[in-house]
């Protein structure tokens, strides 16, 4: 059966993005610093913010941009993204929004299949950015910068236009706002067609839980391109009028210092910064007494790893779940529940409601009265969910159902509080002799190993054709480790069939720009399949 959220449905109202984060803003928080340069320090109050998302609106319309023409933003976090982003949807645009580290033939890929008509990217940029427009058929003179290249139009230069913002009439249920693309780690990347209303909607549903305010603080160091970083960080930044400190990519040092040096107090993460917080020696070298909350996401969070980092920084660990065709969050720990698990992605955002199906038999799975169900796969309904794929009914109707859940492709268990625990992809899990192995459970045990650094687990064929858990491992720096030693490890602490049989050493494990680790890749490399 079915479950529903167990908090208050909240009012959604029905407004352009534009509208609902900047159309009532009040005169005492226009002077507030809306973001702050983390490379330069420079900082932008929301009326000056504002002003420049309306004249980015007048310039793009002055060059012809109608309602609905999509237009690329290829760039790191910076206050201009910002500005750029909530310009194109001001003027009636979609964004799509496109990985800052993409090669040219990705860029046009994305350019391509999303129509779009124009391009913003950055001068470091510039060289894979042209080059794609250019197999987009994109022109030369719709290629904007975000900062200063020569012979470019850039952000500048479209604010002096001083053009006013054009009047947009649109329906905010059906507009798209913005076209992400699914990452890619099961299949081709899809454009997920997201309204307005996807976007109000996902922050109105975690505003009341996620304990962001307008005195806080937020570092921005997950990617604004990436539906995480665009709704949760950006939008629920602005929407609570908090400030954000921006960074272009992560770095532990300069993320230390930033956090360090700006007083941050909000920091949003994926489990590989986590990690690195709670492991890294570097860490105790500066000051973070300034943080009360660290917020995980993209990918499951071990609740041992995050309970490390809690007692570390002395500090309050939360964490997500969610995914681009979510807008994206479906489950988040809430900022003022005590007890509940940290293993937990936490209850069902407002308005929302969740299924458990068995993917063998497709029976529906009750919530407990006590303990935990059977894991299953979680389905999720509510106003959050995309409108579909972009020119891609058979991979929508794969994923939406007539009864409008979207089908994750995660497997979860729930308890009797509708608290949700991820379990893991469907598509992930080993299968050993019959038993189904889940990867992150063997990560997260290997990663309590002192001598392990970060690690990933998929499945590879043996001389059988038996499929068998292979840990890549990357050690600590100066560690050494055997295989033998990594599988005796394992062995010691799991069931007989969920022992590792295979270990590779490695340098780093492949993750998306989201953190989560690109299977695919560490396949591809072995040739193997899983």
């Amino acid at each position: 059966m079915s479950f529903k959220s167990p908090y208050p449905d909240v009012e959604i109202p029905n407004l352009s993005v534009y509208d609902f984060l900047f159309g009532s803003i009040a005169e005492a928080d226009l002077d507030r610093i809306a973001l702050i340069d983390g490379a330069t320090g420079e900082e932008t109050d929301y009326r000056t913010l504002v002003a420049k998302i309306n004249a980015v609106a007048g310039a793009l319309a002055a060059r012809g941009l109608e309602v609905g023409d999509v237009v690329g933003l290829h760039s790191p976090n910076s206050p201009e993204f910002a500005i750029a982003f909530h310009g194109i949807l001001r003027g009636g645009g979609t964004a799509t929004t496109i990985n800052a580290l993409y090669t040219a033939a990705d860029i046009a890929k994305q350019l391509k299949d999303s129509g779009a008509k124009a391009l913003f990217t950055v001068s470091p940029m510039l060289a894979q950015a042209v080059s794609a427009a250019e197999q987009a058929s994109i022109p030369a003179d719709r290629v904007f910068v975000l900062d200063v290249a020569e012979g470019h139009t850039s952000l500048a230069d479209l604010i002096a236009e001083n053009a006013p913002a054009p009047e947009v009439h649109i329906d905010p249920a059906t507009q798209v706002a913005v076209l992400p693309y699914s990452s890619g780690t099961t299949g081709n990347p899809k454009g997920v067609k997201l309204s307005h209303r996807n976007l109000v909607a996902n922050v109105c549903q975690i505003r009341p839980r996620l304990g962001v305010d307008a005195d806080d603080r937020v570092l921005a160091v997950l990617p604004f391109f990436h539906i995480y970083g665009l709704t949760v960080l950006l939008n629920a930044s602005l929407y609570q009028r908090a400030s954000l400190v921006t960074m272009a990519r992560f770095d532990l040092p300069a993320f230390l210092t930033l956090v360090s040096e700006k007083k941050c107090t909000y920091v949003f993460v994926a489990p590989p910064v986590a990690l690195a917080l709670a492991k890294h020696p570097m860490v105790d070298q500066y000051d973070l007494s300034s943080v009360h909350t660290i917020l995980s996401g993209a990918a499951s969070l071990d609740e041992d790893l995050g309970k490390a980092v809690a007692t570390r920084l002395g500090l309050r660990v939360l964490q997500g779940f969610g995914m681009s065709e979510l807008s994206p969050v479906s489950h988040n720990l809430s900022a003022d529940e005590e007890g509940v698990p940290l293993s937990s992605v936490g209850k069902p955002v407002a308005n929302s409601e969740n299924k458990l199906v068995d993917p063998a038999t497709g029976a529906e799975i009750d919530v407990p009265t006590e303990g935990r169900s059977e894991p299953g796969e979680l389905w999720v309904k509510g106003p959050n969910v995309m409108l579909g794929y972009l020119n891609n009914d058979a991979a929508t109707a794969e994923t939406l159902d007539a009864d409008g859940y979207l089908h994750t492709g995660d497997v979860a268990v729930v308890d009797a509080d509708r608290n949700v625990y991820i379990v893991d992809r469907l598509k992930e899990l080993i299968k050993y002799k019959g038993y189904q192995v889940p990867p992150a459970e063997l990560e997260a045990l290997l990663l309590t190993h002192p001598k392990i650094a970060d690690t990933a687990v998929i499945g590879v064929l043996d001389d059988e054709g038996e499929e068998v858990p292979k840990a890549f491992v990357v050690l600590q720096a100066g560690a050494e480790l055997t295989e033998d030693e990594v599988i005796a490890f394992v062995a010691e602490r799991v069931s007989p069939h969920k022992k590792v049989r295979r270990v590779q050493f490695i340098d780093t494990v492949p993750k998306s720009s989201a953190g989560k680790i690109l299977r695919k890749d560490l396949r591809a490399s072995e040739g193997t399949q899983g």
